[in-house]
């Protein structure tokens, strides 16, 4: 469904992005993590189209990404990040049905596009009537869920979703993003700093650093690895001790995989 071959991009002389090739299969989750600026985020954009690769290629359900075709691969994406996103001018419907609005949708079909969404991320129906300014930020972010997912997009991409929210507010959205994803079988490239957060949501995990792809696979993969910055990665996330021993003489930490509901 998503397949970065070899891309590359610069900002001025600092290297943000490095040679990655990445397939993501349709309905796979997948998850980007790593420390602040190893490129995660710009690989969203580079999907996006909202910036322009200066070396390889990016797709998106078959169609090359470039400024020509980027406005018509955003209508199969559905794009969400930190505390929503949303325009503090509009109502929470007004910013859920903003592009329906735009495509001419009729308003039967987006009252009842917006009523179902609203179902769907445990949203009362009633702050679909305020303004951003209004709601609290576990609501922001489900509007944002729900805007990004108004025209039903094969691929959804999630950057730092919830990393402005508290504990509890963060784990019961954890909780519904999980059976949102299962429920409607989207694509999903989540990028997030948590390693817990990536265990729960991901299907599998993709650790950068420096603009590199440094590991892909589960989260037991990564407890295992033999390479020294996933294993300070880890130990840092799980507030442990860096550990000097082998992979193969360690133990698996267990229940690395487990979320909130463990």
């Amino acid at each position: 469904m998503v397949i970065l071959d070899g891309v590359e991009k610069r900002f001025g002389v600092r290297l943000v992005v490095s040679a990655i090739t990445l397939t993501v299969p349709a309905r796979a989750s997948i998850a980007l993590l790593g420390p602040s600026g190893c490129g995660k985020s710009t690989l969203l954009r580079l999907i996006l189209g909202l910036l322009v690769p200066d070396r390889g290629r990016v797709s998106v359900a078959g169609t090359l990404v470039t400024p020509d075709t980027a406005t018509r691969v955003r209508r199969q994406i559905g794009y969400v990040i930190q505390d929503g996103g949303l325009f503090p001018h509009l109502t929470a419907r007004e910013n859920v049905t903003l592009l329906a609005r735009h495509l001419r949708w009729e308003k039967p079909r987006l009252e009842a596009r917006a009523a179902e969404l609203a179902g769907l991320v445990r949203l009362d129906a009633a702050a679909l009537g305020r303004y951003p300014a209004e709601l609290s930020g576990g609501e922001r972010q489900r509007v944002g869920i729900m805007r990004a997912l108004m025209l039903d997009p094969p691929v959804l991409l999630l950057d730092e979703p919830m990393g402005a929210l508290d504990p509890m507010v963060r784990a019961r959205l954890q909780r519904d993003l999980k059976r949102i994803f299962a429920e409607l079988e989207k694509t999903v490239i989540l990028v997030t700093h948590s390693l817990d957060e990536a265990a729960y949501l991901g299907d599998e995990v993709v650790l950068m650093r420096d603009g590199h792809i440094v590991q892909r696979g589960t989260m037991r993969d990564l407890e295992r690895s033999d390479d020294a910055f996933t294993r300070e990665f880890v130990d840092a996330q799980r507030g442990t001790q860096p550990s000097t021993q082998p992979a193969a003489q360690r133990e698996p930490s267990g229940g690395a995989s487990a979320g909130p509901d463990a």
